[in-house]
C-alpha cells in the first residue's frame, strides 16, 4: 500500500492508489496540458427533484462516488475527481475496466493508478454518483466496458446522478444515448462533432448529469459535484481551503 505523502514527483513506473483512505495531496506531473480558455464558466439548465433533495440534504451524509479508471484515462482529471470530493466526505471509490481484472492502470502520460476494485465488483453496489475521467484512449476503454455501460443506464433510469469531462461526454455518453443537446467535452472538433449541439462552457449541469471540458477544469468540476451532492456552503468552504476560485 502506499502511504499519502504531500509531494509526490511521478515516474512512469510510479504506482499511485487513489480512492479511500488512498489519497495523495499535491502532484508534480511530468507532462502539460492543454490550455483551455471557454467562453462560459457553468451553464445550468434545469435542477430536477433529485438534484433539489441531494443539494439540500445533510453534508455529514456519506455519499458513494465510483470514479472508473482504464489504460490511458487522464490522471490529472482522475485525481481531481477522486480528491476533491473525498475533501467533500465523499466515499470515493476506484475501479478498473480492465477485463483481466487488473487493477493497476498505465493512465495517458504514463502514470500507474492502482484502483481500489474492479469495475464488476463495483457493479454489485449502489452508487449517488459515477464520475467518469477522460483521456484517450482511456474513454474508448470506459465506453467498452459493457457493465460500465449497464451501471450508466441504471443511474440515468433512476434519475441519479452520473458526471464525465473532457473526451468522455463525447466518447461515453454521447455514443450511448446518456446526453442530451447542450453538453460540453473536450473542445476538439472530433469530440464535439459526435455531440448534438455541444456549447463552449467549462461546465454543463443538465438535471442529474454533469459534463465538463477537460484538465484545465477539472477541480471546479469536482467543485461542482460535490455541491450538488453536499451543498453550496460546503462547496465555498472547500473552495477556499483548495485555493480554487468559483
Amino acid at each position: 500500500m502506499i502511504r499519502p505523502i504531500n509531494l509526490i514527483t511521478f515516474s512512469t513506473s510510479f504506482i499511485l492508489r487513489l480512492g479511500k483512505n488512498h489519497l495523495a495531496q499535491s502532484f508534480l506531473l511530468s507532462s502539460p496540458t492543454e490550455n483551455l480558455i471557454p467562453k462560459e464558466k457553468v451553464i445550468r439548465f434545469s435542477t430536477s427533484k433529485i438534484l433539489l433533495r441531494m443539494s439540500s440534504s445533510d453534508s455529514s451524509t456519506k455519499k458513494r462516488v465510483l470514479v472508473p479508471i482504464g489504460e490511458s484515462s487522464e490522471e490529472i482529471e482522475t485525481a481531481c475527481i477522486t480528491d476533491t470530493l473525498t475533501r467533500f466526505g465523499a466515499e470515493v471509490v476506484v475501479a478498473s475496466v480492465k477485463s483481466d481484472g487488473d487493477l493497476v492502470c498505465k493512465m495517458s502520460r504514463g502514470i500507474k493508478f492502482m484502483a481500489d476494485t474492479t469495475i464488476e465488483e463495483a457493479s454489485k453496489e449502489d452508487w449517488d454518483l459515477i464520475a467518469l475521467p477522460g483521456g484517450m484512449p482511456g474513454a474508448e476503454h470506459l465506453r467498452d466496458s459493457k457493465t460500465l455501460q449497464k451501471m450508466l443506464l441504471e443511474q440515468k433510469a433512476q434519475k441519479k446522478l452520473y458526471a464525465a469531462v473532457c473526451a468522455s461526454p463525447s466518447v461515453v455518453l454521447a455514443s450511448k444515448g446518456l446526453i442530451g443537446e447542450g453538453a460540453t467535452c473536450y473542445p476538439a472538433p472530433g469530440l464535439r462533432g459526435n455531440m448534438i449541439n455541444p456549447v463552449d462552457a467549462e461546465i454543463v449541469v443538465q438535471d442529474n448529469v454533469i459534463t465538463s471540458q477537460g484538465p484545465g477544469t477539472s477541480l471546479k468540476f469536482a467543485i461542482k459535484l460535490g455541491e450538488i451532492m453536499y451543498g453550496e456552503e460546503k462547496a465555498n468552504v472547500i473552495a477556499k481551503e483548495m485555493l480554487v476560485e468559483i
